[in-house]
């Protein structure tokens, strides 16, 4: 029994070997591909395939099994495991002197990104040629690119090629994708990065529109330099009508402070020159009263009688004067009527006297005679009473100026009662009426303002200044000097002389005459 423990043991030992043997086994022939990773395992027979051409039979590629991004186990010593890289390269085209269609030497430099292609056979076809030299993928992929870059620029115009590289680029890749798929290979992107040239047409080319550009950019520039200096003038000039506009409302306020100030300033000078003025009015008002009530007397004790007297003196002479004319005009008629009937009656006598035809000659003298004597008795009439006439208006008009002189007579004897002091009253009563005249212009004025530091108060005083001119103007014309006869009777006052009060209230003045200069 023992003996078989020992077999059994062995036996168990052995079968997990085995398994442990097969698992390595396992584990080192089968492989999984990676996503960038194209197997190729080799070892089986491909199929006979014939040339229905030329009847020849070969192999195909079907013996070569392709596994991308799946796993595979390997059989030992019977097939082998090739590994080809899937991966994108980045190619740089280099190429220098290529000619384009205007004769032009250009060198351009771009970038490919190559790939193997995705599908069986491109991997198969990039196997045979590239497994074991991938290296030489990118050579390839540069000489293939070159060519067909240089072929195409060729027969492109340098402005075709510059101004539409996406469309050379796409010709280039159109142009190379027969040579790159035949070898298993894939463009995915061809870009041009740069163009030039080893002389100056490429920069003579785009002179003209880098002139044009700067002609913009340089009207874009003074357009905004315009744009910014007007936007600046217009900001000064906001500002200046901002800053005149506090101006003018500072000079307001200052102007309101300031008629304020000067208001308050002269409230008491306008309240006193308001009382002056409601004094001078009353004032006024009374000398206004003193001289109607003086009108009326001179009305009631001179004039009327004067006017009265006149009237008597003139009617008399009138009727003098009518009475001469009437009477003048009475002896006239009686001289024309007497002369006319001695005539008639001289002629009517002589006619009976003489006889038809003796007489008749006699008659006629005699009527001529007697004709010429009536005539010459009318005439001497009619001149009788033209001169009784004139006599008549010569009494009349005595009679007139013997009224007028006396009323004159009567006008100095009343003057004559007068006193110096009398006539000075006189003058100063009058005063205040030349006040009244010489502001009456003021007080037609609707609108007053007065311009002057001593306000209103300069109304009394410019009145006062005229009244002193008006009084200096009358002793100028007239001799008669105001000022003299008050200095004149107030010394005399001071002096212990007392004025003698005038016999008369009023200066008597005849209607129709001229006041006397400076009595009224």
């Amino acid at each position: 029994m023992f003996g078989e423990v020992p077999v059994l043991l062995i036996s168990i030992v052995g079968l997990v070997v085995l398994v442990v043997l097969l698992g390595a086994l396992i584990t080192t022939r089968y492989k999984v591909a990676g996503p960038n990773e194209a197997f190729i395992v080799t070892g089986r027979k491909g199929k006979a395939v014939k040339n229905a051409e030329t009847g020849a039979v070969s192999t195909d590629l079907s013996g070569q099994k392709v596994v991308m991004g799946g796993g595979i186990f390997v059989v030992p010593f019977v097939q082998k495991l090739h590994v080809l890289d899937l991966s994108s390269r980045r190619i740089m085209i280099q190429i220098r002197g290529a000619v384009s269609g205007q004769g032009v030497k250009l060198n351009l430099d771009g970038v490919a990104i190559v790939k193997v292609g995705g599908n069986e056979d491109s991997i198969r076809a990039a196997a045979q040629r590239f497994l074991s030299q991938q290296g030489e993928i990118e050579t390839f992929t540069q000489e293939t690119l070159a060519g067909s870059l240089r072929s195409i620029v060729g027969s492109l115009t340098v402005e075709q090629i510059i101004r539409d590289r996406a469309a050379f680029a796409q010709r280039v890749a159109d142009e190379s994708e027969t040579s790159l798929s035949g070898q298993g290979l894939v463009l995915d992107t061809f870009q041009i990065q740069d163009i030039t040239d080893d002389g100056s047409y490429l920069a003579d080319l785009g002179r003209p529109e880098a002139a044009k550009v700067g002609q913009i950019a340089a009207i874009a520039e003074a357009n905004a330099r315009q744009a910014a200096e007007q936007a600046r003038l217009a900001s000064e000039q906001e500002i200046a009508i901002a800053n005149r506009a506090l101006a003018l409302k500072n000079a307001e306020i200052k102007a309101e402070t300031d008629a304020a100030t000067a208001q308050a300033a002269a409230a008491g000078p306008l309240a006193q020159a308001d009382r002056d003025q409601a004094i001078l009015l009353e004032q006024e008002k009374v000398a206004v009263r003193q001289a109607a009530l003086k009108e009326r007397q001179l009305d009631t004790e001179v004039r009327k009688p004067a006017d009265a007297e006149r009237y008597r003196v003139e009617t008399e002479a009138q009727g003098r004067r009518q009475a001469a004319i009437f009477d003048a005009e009475a002896r006239k008629a009686a001289a024309i009527a007497a002369a006319e009937a001695d005539a008639e009656q001289a002629r009517l006598t002589g006619e009976g006297e003489k006889s038809r035809r003796s007489a008749l000659a006699e008659a006629e003298a005699i009527e001529g005679a007697k004709r010429g004597e009536a005539e010459k008795a009318r005439r001497v009439a009619e001149a009788d009473a033209l001169r009784a006439e004139g006599e008549a208006q010569g009494a009349a008009i005595l009679a007139k100026g013997e009224a007028e002189a006396t009323a004159m007579d009567k006008k100095a004897a009343a003057f004559g009662q007068y006193n110096e002091a009398a006539v000075l009253q006189m003058l100063i009563e009058t005063l205040p009426q030349m006040a009244a005249a010489i502001a009456g212009p003021l007080a037609a004025i609707d609108k007053l303002t007065v311009i002057s530091s001593d306000g209103t108060a300069e109304l009394p005083r410019q009145v006062t200044n005229n009244m002193l001119q008006t009084i200096e103007m009358l002793k100028n014309t007239t001799g008669v000097d105001i000022e003299g006869l008050v200095k004149g009777y107030v010394a005399r006052g001071d002096a212990g002389a007392a004025p003698v009060a005038p016999t008369a209230p009023v200066v008597p003045v005849v209607a129709g005459e001229p006041p006397v200069d400076g009595l009224n």
